[in-house]
């Protein structure tokens, strides 16, 4: 076992000694894999910080949570058409679910529209304003940090009341305290009750803080006719009954809109399940094509070491020579000569490393990034990989050298 390390030890040093030699040289052999490295860690990056960014959003729908809407989740093709002409959900699609649901724990209709949020001399502008029942907070996973919800005596009594969002909080009431402050929302008046917590942003697009919540009654008798669309939020009584919920669903709903036994549904019950799947598809295609371009900058790279692998090689045989004619084994030289050039790419993976760093923070203010441990890890890994595979045909023909030959090479 010493032999051993005191073979790679010395293996080390011969290595780093050759790169110290060739110090321009070595630079430029190793800026294709500094290249490379820096293509492969902001991909693993901008993957990293995509998928965390999803999970996080993805967590809001719930689960346990059904979406009844007009239109499904996921690529349309060829029937947008068919779907556009589709009815709206109306609002009394949702009372008759509440009416007939046994396996439903809660149901929300939801409606929203764009409006200017003002108070005092304070403007806010293109706030959503969401028309909704009094169960969001349990369909949606939403908490409230301080103040109340509307009720549903308040909901159905459609009463000019309203939970605001905490960036609208902040923009409007930054030194007081907004409980039962009143505000204008699109020139009407409403009572806040609440403040939500934080929640941030939906797959880092749309901000779920700049919004303010009203009954869905009063929405559609200020902003909305009543004959327009909304989405039904319906959340199972558990996990396991998702399934039998989603089946009642569409019978009641089915019922609800007058549909025919052969008829197909004209209505769309979404899931989170869904969303996942249609992320994991696009997630995959951008993984395969990151993987392509890091894959060629690392060719180019490694075919980079490689060439100067075989120019040391060329440099060196009288040197291997002498160590052979001394008694050196093959596995010696061939160890020595992989080390040479893992070494080069690793130098050359940990300067990719620092100059990626830097880039991801510059990358995060437009898209979500993470470099955990494990990226700066699988990164490392990959340059020691690319010159362990680019060093082995230099290192095993400098190690099939024949030690008279070599000592005569001039």
């Amino acid at each position: 076992m010493k032999f051993v390390f005191d073979e790679f030890k010395e293996g080390m040093a011969i290595a780093f000694a050759a790169i110290r030699a060739n110090k321009m040289r070595s630079v430029l052999t190793t800026l294709g894999i500094v290249i490379g490295i820096v293509s492969v860690t902001l991909m693993g990056t901008a993957i990293e910080g995509l998928n965390r960014a999803f999970n996080k959003s993805i967590a809001a729908l719930g689960t346990d949570v059904l979406y009844v809407q007009k239109w499904p989740w996921g690529d349309h093709g060829d029937d947008w058409w068919k779907l556009k002409n589709r009815k709206d959900i109306r609002i009394q699609q949702s009372k008759d679910l509440e009416k007939n649901s046994e396996y439903a724990k809660a149901i929300n209709p939801a409606t929203a529209a764009i409006r200017n949020v003002k108070y005092g001399q304070k403007l806010v502008e293109n706030v959503v304003v969401v028309g909704t029942g009094a169960y969001l907070l349990e369909t949606s996973g939403s908490t409230v940090a301080f103040g109340r919800f509307f009720t549903q005596l308040e909901a159905e009594g459609g009463r000019p009341v309203c939970a605001i969002g905490s960036e609208v909080a902040a923009n409007l009431f930054p030194n007081e305290n907004p409980i039962g402050k009143v505000i204008k929302i699109g020139g009407y008046a409403f009572r806040v009750l609440g403040v939500f917590d934080k929640q941030g942003s939906f797959l880092g697009l749309e901000s779920l803080d700049n919004r303010v919540y009203v009954p869905i009654n009063r929405f559609f008798q200020e902003f909305m006719s009543f004959r327009s669309g909304i989405q039904i939020m319906v959340k199972a009584k558990s996990v396991e009954t998702l399934d039998d919920t989603k089946e009642e669903v569409r019978g009641i709903l089915r019922k609800s809109r007058g549909l025919n036994p052969k008829d197909e549904d004209d209505f769309a019950i979404n899931q989170q399940e869904m969303l996942v799947q249609t992320f994991n598809q696009i997630g995959g295609v951008i993984a395969m094509v990151g993987l392509f371009i890091t894959g060629m900058s690392l060719f180019v790279g490694g075919i980079g070491i490689m060439n100067i692998m075989f120019v040391s090689v060329t440099e060196r045989t009288k040197e291997i020579g002498i160590r052979k004619a001394i008694g050196a084994p093959r596995r010696t030289i061939l160890l020595q000569f992989l080390m040479e050039s893992a070494a080069l790419c690793l130098i050359g993976g940990i300067i990719g490393i620092i100059i990626a760093f830097p880039l991801s923070l510059i990358i995060d203010t437009v898209l979500p990034t993470a470099m955990p441990l494990s990226v700066v890890a699988i990164a490392l890994l990959v340059s020691v990989f690319v010159g362990v595979l680019s060093g082995f045909l230099p290192a095993y023909r400098a190690s099939r050298l024949n030690p008279v030959d070599a000592l005569r090479y001039e």
